[in-house]
Formats: C-alpha cells, sequence, structure tokens
C-alpha cells in the first residue's frame, strides 16, 4: 500500500480539525495542496475517507479504520524520537516493566516506592504488551524487566528468576454449595460452569492448559478481558466459577459477598519468574530487579 508519513499526518489533523483550511493551517501547508494530497490518497486506496457533515469534514468507516493506524503509527514515531533523544542526551533514566495474567499487581507499589527512592530520577513505565505475551516483547526491547508465569516457546532465550508462588482459588457467592467446603476436587468441576481471563481461551494456538485439577470436565467456559472487575461481577452474579489468584480476588471477596475456596487437597500453584534479557543488565535494570528480588522472593505475596 502506498501510503506515507505525510498521509498520516494529514489523516490525523483533518480528523482533529475537520477541515481542510484548518487542517492546512495546522500542517503549514496551502489548502489547494492539501485538497491535491488528499484526493491522491484516496486515488491510491480506491475509496473516499471523508464525507461532508455540514460544513466538517467527517472520516468515514474506511477514514476510521486508516486513522488509527495513522494514530498508532505517528505515536510509536513520537516516542522513539523522544527516547532517541534521551539516549543522544544521556538522559534515559527508564524501566519498562511488564507482567502478565491480571490486572492488579498490589505487591508492585512497594517496589516502585523502593525503586525511586534508590534511583529517584528514574521514570518506571508499566507496559502493556499484545497478546499478555511479555517474553516476546522482552526479546523485541519493547520492555526491559518481566514478570511472567505463563510458558512461551521462547523461554529459553531470556534469563528467568524464580520469585514466588501464588495460589490458585475458586471464586463463588457466598450462598453458593462450595461456599463450606474445605476444598474442591476434580469431580466437582463435572458440568460447572467457568469464568476465566481469555488467556485461557481453548481456541488459541498454542493454548494454555485450564486453571483446574486434572481430569476436571467443566461444562461452559466463558472468557473474559483481563478485567479482574469484569470476572468478578460475573462469579458474584452467578454466571459461573471464577478462577483466580487468592492475592487477586481476597480484596472482593468482603464487598461482593465471594467465598474463595481451595482446588484440590494441596492448593494449586503457579511460579512467577522475573524475566530479563541475556547478559549483564544496565545499572538501573539491575537496580529494578534487585528490588523485584527484595520483595517478592519467597512465598507469595500478603
Amino acid at each position: 500500500m502506498d501510503v506515507d508519513l505525510r498521509d498520516l499526518e494529514l489523516l490525523e489533523a483533518m480528523a482533529e480539525s475537520g477541515s481542510l483550511t484548518a487542517a492546512a493551517a495546522r500542517l503549514y501547508v496551502s489548502q489547494p495542496a492539501l485538497s491535491q494530497r488528499l484526493t491522491r490518497l484516496e486515488d491510491r486506496l480506491g475509496m473516499r475517507l471523508f464525507e461532508r457533515t455540514g460544513r466538517r469534514l467527517v472520516p468515514n468507516p474506511a477514514g476510521r479504520r486508516m486513522l488509527v493506524a495513522a494514530r498508532q503509527v505517528l505515536g510509536e514515531l513520537e516516542s522513539a524520537t523522544r527516547d532517541l533523544r534521551d539516549i543522544r542526551d544521556g538522559k534515559d533514566r527508564r524501566v519498562r516493566f511488564a507482567a502478565q495474567c491480571s490486572t492488579t499487581f498490589p505487591w508492585l507499589p512497594p517496589v516502585l516506592r523502593a525503586f525511586r527512592e534508590r534511583e529517584p530520577d528514574t521514570e518506571v513505565r508499566i507496559v502493556t504488551v499484545p497478546g499478555d505475551a511479555p517474553i516476546p516483547a522482552l526479546l523485541a526491547d519493547l520492555v526491559d524487566v518481566a514478570m511472567v508465569t505463563k510458558t512461551d516457546p521462547q523461554m529459553d532465550r531470556v534469563e528467568l528468576t524464580r520469585m514466588f508462588e501464588d495460589e490458585m482459588v475458586a471464586v463463588v457467592p457466598a450462598g453458593h454449595p462450595w461456599a463450606s467446603r474445605t476444598h474442591v476436587t476434580a469431580r466437582d468441576f463435572t458440568g460447572v460452569d467457568l469464568v476465566l481471563y481469555d488467556v485461557y481461551d481453548q481456541s488459541r494456538i498454542p493454548s494454555e492448559p485450564l486453571p483446574i485439577p486434572r481430569g476436571a470436565r467443566p461444562a461452559r467456559i466463558t472468557t473474559m478481558p483481563l478485567v479482574t472487575d469484569l470476572v468478578i461481577e460475573m462469579a458474584a452474579g452467578g454466571q459461573g466459577v471464577a478462577i483466580l489468584p487468592n492475592w487477586v480476588a481476597a480484596p472482593y471477596a468482603s464487598s461482593h459477598g465471594l467465598a474463595l475456596v481451595r482446588i484440590g487437597a494441596k492448593p494449586l500453584t503457579r511460579t512467577w519468574f522475573c524475566a530479563t534479557r541475556p547478559g549483564p543488565l544496565p545499572p538501573l535494570q539491575a537496580a529494578f530487579v534487585e528490588e523485584l528480588t527484595t520483595h517478592l522472593t519467597g512465598p507469595r505475596p500478603a
């Protein structure tokens, strides 16, 4: 597709200003020149991108789709330019951090507080990575440090430091038959509807094993985005049994009338690792990993 950076800037300026005249002023070009550029772009794409609504030019469906791409590309270029300027000027004082499988991390603020006391002029960026897969992002230099608990085909290409184990629990309404149980077994899951994060979507290739005992045969599995409040509300509303880490679900137990039930006679746990790229770490990244290790190595976060 023959689209260049100036075309993307044109799309963004047109969408935000709503007229050729205002967009031309923003881009410091004449209105006729900008009109010709828009016409040439639409000719190359084979379709119109804007429709006139009253006195405004408004993106149509094709224009809105191109605008999404334009803003992503322009935003990333702006971020990269800023980062390169900091590197050039010796001001690259950032650590980019990503973590898997949840949107709540109560153990993170103490780590950040200690790190910022140690390195007060450092920026810690909490990064969201596509597909909840920080290992590929780590290898692509999109993040510097990652907390991971899921397996990944490229795990042998990074350095892993074992951090802690956390317990997965069944989350049910307080009046649920399981609420008074000390634990549930694989047989108890027969015919039970589950509500899980979409990282457990079994249609994915490869799929992530379900966080239930081996041999369990649940009925319907409803997967949700990585939004803990949504999963909690579904469980509280009787739409299925949620499976969550104990430290994620516990803060909601009282406010939502929930019971947290052990899965198996022995706790069903998963192991968390700190992942970094191979080799010696830059000083700031090494300091951040030290704080993670100091605060998180052990049984599991409270």
